[in-house]
């Protein structure tokens, strides 16, 4: 390389998907068929009268300029009416909500916007690589917070040295959780605030899967607790909520200053969305029904239920059924997840995502998303069968 590149790019690691990404691609590009259960893209469409409102929008002649850097009034005051359906919380929609691009790139530019070089960010382990892709983009340094099935998939608080809570600006949370499925109540939540206040952090709630849960639990929101606004911001999307993914359609939500230190980072670094997307989000919060998410969350059950029944002849073993989110985190009965991982997709056709990615308490453990149909899941787990059984 004739050029050298800035110290943050040099410390960061590539972003695992894009490793997995071009594995399959590859495989694929070769003739093979694989069932990619890696990425948490939905395979079933958003509601129609969503892609209806699209439609409809992007056919005016008037609705093709720039939409503003903090979006429409119009989608922050459904994300402000739906938290208040939803969660029974009072968001004022002119000052405590931003939309993103999706909720990802919210994620790093909040950590940018809140983050020093000499702070502390506090990361649960396993967790959605982004938090520590983000803590590195911000040349912060990074406390891991396991998370077991002896500890419920909870951050232990009481176990972060003193020293490193003083230095600390940033407390990530997410749940439903992405890997595992488990789910935090509003006591959990009352207990995090209060070591945020009592140390000064910000709790950062990332809730993509809020409208994924299942055996008749409710939604929740870390916003819900008594005097959250002051130490909190949430992040929502309509990624999974509504499966759209692609349209990366998301909003930060809670405390206003904060929610105005991200807005100067994002208003430098991009200009928001196009409006008929705000207007088809809006449509979206606004109009799809229980029924909709109702069925919606079956269809993953079902899934759920198959990958359950076929763990044993595949090699894998569960801790903890998922009770939220489009995930299943089964253990790898010899331990070795990436070897696992690489044999089911060289020889089985099969792709899933080894646990390590996700940190290291996450090895040996995979995480298989929900997002086949049950006619190529029956599929997939017969090959997965065959391989194991033969190997």
């Amino acid at each position: 390389m004739a050029f050298k590149v800035s110290r943050r790019i040099e410390n960061l690691p590539n972003y695992p998907f894009v490793k997995v990404n071009a594995e399959v691609r590859k495989l694929q590009a070769e003739g093979k068929e694989i069932f990619k259960m890696n990425m948490g893209s939905p395979d079933l469409p958003p509601p129609p009268h969503v892609i209806e409102q699209l439609s409809a929008s992007a056919a005016l002649p008037n609705k093709h300029g720039y939409s503003g850097y903090r979006g429409t009034p119009a989608f922050r005051e459904a994300v402000a009416n739906y938290y208040k359906e939803q969660f029974d919380v009072d968001i004022d929609p002119e000052t405590e909500v931003l939309p993103l691009l999706g909720s990802k790139e919210g994620l790093v530019n909040f950590t940018l916007a809140m983050v020093s070089p000499e702070d502390t960010v506090l990361v649960p382990n396993p967790s959605y690589p982004t938090y520590e892709m983000a803590a590195i983009l911000a040349e912060a340094d990074r406390y891991v917070m396991p998370l077991t099935f002896d500890n419920n998939y909870l951050p232990d608080l009481d176990a972060i040295p003193a020293d490193v809570a003083e230095k600390a600006k940033l407390l990530w949370v997410n749940y439903p959780n992405n890997p595992t499925g488990a789910l935090a109540s509003i006591e959990d939540y009352e207990k995090m605030l209060d070591y945020c206040k009592k140390h000064d952090i910000m709790l950062a709630s990332d809730n993509p899967y809020f409208a994924i849960v299942f055996d008749g639990s409710k939604p929740i929101s870390a916003l819900q607790v008594a005097g959250a606004k002051d130490y909190t911001v949430e992040f929502m999307s309509l990624s999974k909520s509504h499966n759209m993914a692609g349209w990366r359609m998301g909003a930060a939500v809670g405390n206003a200053d904060a929610i105005a230190a991200l807005l100067r980072v994002k208003s430098n670094m991009d200009s928001g969305h196009f409006t008929p997307v705000y207007e088809a989000a809006v449509a979206a919060l606004d109009k799809t029904d229980q029924e909709w998410i109702d069925a919606r969350n079956k269809v993953y059950m079902g899934r759920l239920k198959m990958l359950v029944d076929a763990l044993d002849d595949v090699g894998l073993e569960l801790e903890s059924e998922p009770r939220g989110s489009i995930y299943l985190w089964p253990k790898v009965k010899d331990g070795n997840d990436e070897e696992y991982c690489r044999g089911a997709l060289y020889e089985a056709g099969v792709s899933m995502v080894p646990g390590s990615i996700y940190g290291e308490v996450g090895a040996g453990y995979v995480r298989i998303s929900l997002i086949q149909p049950e006619e190529n899941l029956a599929i997939a787990l017969e090959r997965l069968k065959t391989w194991y059984q033969n190997r």
